[in-house]
């Protein structure tokens, strides 16, 4: 996601108690269910644990891109060769002609995109779910499906709205290839973050460094809205039918299982996001036109390109986000005391 989508391990107990018991973002103080949660503390957890994450997931996501790339508004002529063929192979492929810095390219500017896009969503999902409940007066510790869309949905929006310009930068760090074979797609060579935004505002002005907003904005906030209340669904199916206690292992499972159907629902959000991104001139002149675009040169098929990367990106950065989530909230819960 990518994006990467935030961990979905938010309450779903039909009790105040155990609604903020089970959410790591909520200090544990269950002796006050109706307090609106703390967004600034939701920001650091969040921002935080989505760093650790990335560390680990970002190779996989420079995959992806490439992934989504590769024969951009072309059909692949049969016979034909391409530069990455799988997920696996482009592994080795980065690794061989690049090394370690072609696996982690973009991670600098991913942990800023990680603290604004995971943090601001993970920190505004409970408040903004709180804010709800109030204004329809229903009660905020039994869980509703259409509140927890519309938090997820709206957190998702806003995160993807602040945090467009460090997706653009991330996604041509991340596309740049130093091995000339390798290369995919439209070529952005920058030193590094700050030095793209300032290149992108001379060369494309302040509309620039908001090119593809509007992308993000929907995938984003398509993923988020579906990744938490779709993520709580396997999760007590799990608890209720296949036994597992509430933990570790039944979010892990809980993670993977929801994560390969999440992709399915953001996959074509996430290529139209890429390519609007990457794009150089005027190829796209909106999400609707890169759709088009795309599937009338590759067939729908071209939508999901990329999958098994996506995929393997969003269920271990859940799960990692949401381990290392649990140790910061352990930190911040020692200060408190």
């Amino acid at each position: 996601m990518a994006s990467s989508p935030p961990p979905a391990f938010f309450p779903s107990g039909t009790t105040a108690t155990s609604s903020l018991v089970n959410n790591p973002i909520v200090t544990a103080k269950v002796s006050s269910p109706t307090k609106k949660p703390s967004a600034a503390l939701g920001f650091l957890a969040g921002g935080i644990a989505a760093c650790g994450a990335v560390t680990i997931t970002n190779p996989a996501e420079v995959i992806k891109t490439r992934l989504q790339l590769q024969g951009e508004l072309m059909r692949q002529a049969p016979g034909s060769k391409r530069i990455y063929t799988n997920s696996g192979q482009a592994f080795l492929h980065i690794a061989k002609y690049e090394g370690i810095r072609g696996l982690q390219r973009g991670l600098g500017c991913a942990y800023m995109y990680q603290i604004m896009m995971n943090g601001t969503r993970l920190g505004l999902y409970d408040p903004i779910k709180h804010t709800i409940h109030a204004a329809l007066k229903t009660d905020p510790s039994r869980n509703n499906n259409a509140v927890n869309i519309a938090a997820g949905g709206i957190g998702g929006i806003l995160s993807a709205a602040l945090a467009s310009p460090l997706f653009l930068v991330k996604t041509r760090l991340q596309s740049y290839s130093s091995h000339e074979a390798s290369r995919v797609g439209q070529q952005h060579y920058y030193r590094h973050t700050v030095d793209a935004l300032r290149h992108i505002y001379k060369t494309e002005g302040f509309r620039g460094i908001y090119r593809g907003v509007d992308a993000s904005m929907m995938r984003t906030g398509a993923g988020s809205a579906v990744q938490l209340p779709l993520y709580d669904v396997v999760k007590q199916k799990m608890i209720h039918i296949g036994g597992l206690e509430n933990g570790a292992l039944c979010h892990g499972l809980s993670s993977l299982i929801s994560g390969f159907f999440l992709c399915i629902v953001m996959n074509p959000f996430d290529i139209i996001s890429t390519r609007m991104f990457n794009q150089g001139g005027s190829l796209y002149k909106s999400p609707a036109d890169c759709l088009v675009k795309t599937i009338k040169a590759e067939g729908v098929s071209a939508l999901y390109k990329g999958f098994t990367a996506h995929y393997l990106r969003i269920g271990p950065h859940t799960i990692f986000t949401f381990v290392f989530m649990e140790q910061v909230k352990k930190v911040f819960e020692r200060f408190e005391k």
